[in-house]
C-alpha cells in the first residue's frame, strides 16, 4: 500500500550512524530515513551519532560544517559525550552512546524502531542497550534493524578471516542476527555476508550460513527522490550554482564521491589526458578523502581539472544535473568494495543530459540498472573509450539514456523504503 495512505505501527524512530559531517553515503541515508520518518508522522525522530570533536580527530573525510544543510525541525541529532575517565582504555564512546540509547528508550512513549547503520560498533551498542531492558525486568516496545554495509564485511569480517581471528567474525555475525531484522544494502552485500558465514562455519563448526540465507533481507539505501526531481524545475538556481563555480551547463564532466583509491579517480585523470572531451570540457573532482593531495598533484599540470573539496549539499544536485557526463570509475580493493553506489542513483535522479559512466563493481549494477556506460574496473582505456563515446552521442541520445536511468532510480524513494523496513521489522517481531 502506498505510504501516503498508511498509518505506521510505530511512533518513534532512532537511527544510530556516523552522521554528518562525514562524507559517506550512509550518513546521507540516515538523514533520508529520519526525514521520511518525520514526513510519515512519527512523533519522535532521533539521529544518534558522535561528538563533532571526535569526528574531527578521526581520519574520516568530513564536509566543512558550514556546507551541511540543516535537518528539518522535529529531528533531534544527539551526540552523547564519552563516559568514563582515562582508566577506561577503550569503549568510552560506546558506553556513552549505548547509555544514551537506553535513556531514549525509557523516555519515548509507544513503539520504537531502533536502527543501526554499520554493525561495527553500532550494532553492538544497539543490542547492548536493548538487552539491558530484557535483563533488567523493564519493558521496551522496540524493533531493532541492523543494516550491514560493505565495510562491515569487506573490512571487519574480511580482515578477521584473513588474519585467522575467527572469533571476531563470529561476534559480528552473532550480533547481526540478534537484530529483529538484519538487512543488507544490496544483493551483492548479502552474498558477501553469506560467504563470510560459510567460511566461519567451515572453521568453527558454527551454523551461520542457513540463518543468514533465511533471515537477511535487502533494503536499498533510501534517497530523497523528490528533492532531485525538483532540480530541473529550478533552472535559475542551477545557473546560480554554476556561475558561482565558474562553470557552464554541459561544460564539464563530474566525479563526486570520497577521493580514495577504490573510487578510481586516478584512472579518471589518466583517461582524461587523452580523451576527446579534453580541451572542450572541464573535469571537476568533487569530494574529500585520503587521496585528495595525491589527486591534486596528479592534476597539477592540467588546468582544466578542478578539485573541489567544499561542495555543499545544496550544490550537489545542481552540479549533477548540469554536467556533460558523470563518472564513478570504482574498482574493488582489499579495503573497500562498492556495495551499492548511492551517488550513482542520486545522479540518475538529478536528471539532465549527462549520462553516468561507471563499472560493474560490487553492487553498482543494482544502483544503475545498467542504464549507463560501463567499463571494466581499472581499465583506463575502457574509461577513455566511454568518455569518447559520450562525445559522439547526440543530445537526444544522452537525454534518452538519462530518462531511463531516472525512471529506474525512482525505486529508491526514502519513504517507500522506510515503510518496507517498518513492516518487515514488525512482522519479524510478531512471528518470533
Amino acid at each position: 500500500m502506498p505510504y501516503s495512505n498508511r498509518q505506521l505501527p510505530i511512533q518513534n524512530a532512532v537511527f544510530l550512524v556516523r552522521a554528518d559531517p562525514i562524507i559517506c553515503g550512509h550518513s546521507t541515508e540516515a538523514r533520508n530515513l529520519a526525514e521520511a520518518a518525520l514526513a510519515l508522522g512519527m512523533e519522535n525522530v532521533h539521529i544518534v551519532s558522535y561528538p563533532i570533536s571526535t569526528l574531527e580527530e578521526s581520519s574520516l573525510p568530513l564536509k566543512p560544517l558550514e556546507t551541511i544543510s540543516p535537518y528539518s525541525p522535529g529531528i533531534t541529532v544527539d551526540r552523547p559525550d564519552p563516559l568514563g575517565d582515562y582508566k577506561v582504555l577503550d569503549g568510552r564512546l560506546g558506553l556513552g552512546i549505548g547509555g544514551h540509547l537506553v535513556d531514549l528508550l525509557h523516555r519515548l512513549p509507544g513503539e520504537t524502531m531502533l536502527m543501526d547503520l554499520y554493525l561495527v560498533p553500532h550494532g553492538q551498542m544497539v543490542m547492548q542497550a536493548v538487552n539491558s531492558f530484557r535483563l533488567s525486568g523493564c519493558s521496551s516496545s522496540v524493533y531493532t534493524v541492523g543494516e550491514a554495509v560493505g565495510s562491515d564485511i569487506t573490512n571487519v569480517v574480511g580482515n578477521a578471516l584473513a588474519e585467522g581471528r575467527l572469533g571476531a567474525a563470529q561476534i559480528l555475525l552473532s550480533n547481526y542476527l540478534e537484530h529483529d531484522l538484519p538487512v543488507a544494502v544490496s544483493r551483492f552485500t548479502k552474498d558477501l555476508i553469506i560467504a563470510a558465514g560459510r567460511e566461519v562455519d567451515s572453521h568453527l563448526g558454527t551454523l551461520f550460513t542457513g540463518q543468514l540465507e533465511q533471515r537477511v533481507g535487502i533494503s536499498y539505501p533510501a534517497i530523497d527522490t523528490a528533492a532531485y526531481l525538483e532540480i530541473e524545475k529550478q533552472p535559475d538556481r542551477v545557473d546560480e550554482v554554476l556561475k558561482n563555480r565558474g562553470l557552464e551547463r554541459d561544460g564539464y564532466v563530474m566525479f563526486l564521491s570520497r577521493i580514495a583509491p577504490a573510487k578510481g579517480v586516478d584512472d579518471l585523470l589518466a583517461a582524461w589526458r587523452n580523451c576527446r572531451l579534453r580541451g572542450a570540457k572541464k573535469l571537476i573532482i568533487c569530494g574529500n578523502g585520503p587521496s585528495k593531495a595525491l589527486i591534486r598533484e596528479l592534476a597539477s599540470d592540467m588546468p582544466d581539472v578542478l578539485v573541489l573539496d567544499d561542495v555543499s549539499d545544496a550544490e550537489k544536485g545542481a552540479l549533477m544535473h548540469a554536467c556533460y557526463a558523470w563518472c564513478l570509475p570504482s574498482k574493488p580493493r582489499t579495503e573497500f568494495v562498492e556495495t551499492f553506489g548511492i551517488a550513482v542513483a542520486e545522479k540518475m535522479l538529478a536528471g539532465g543530459l549527462g549520462p553516468v559512466i561507471t563499472t560493474r563493481t560490487g553492487g553498482i549494477p543494482e544502483a544503475s540498472g545498467g542504464h549507463c556506460l560501463e567499463h571494466e574496473p581499472g581499465d583506463v582505456e575502457g574509461l577513455q573509450s566511454c568518455l569518447n563515446q559520450v562525445a559522439q552521442m547526440s543530445d537526444q541520445q544522452r537525454a534518452d539514456l538519462s530518462a531511463k536511468a531516472r525512471a529506474f532510480a525512482l525505486r529508491f524513494d526514502r519513504k517507500e523504503i522506510l515503510v518496507n523496513l517498518v513492516d518487515r521489522a514488525a512482522s519479524q517481531v510478531e512471528a518470533a
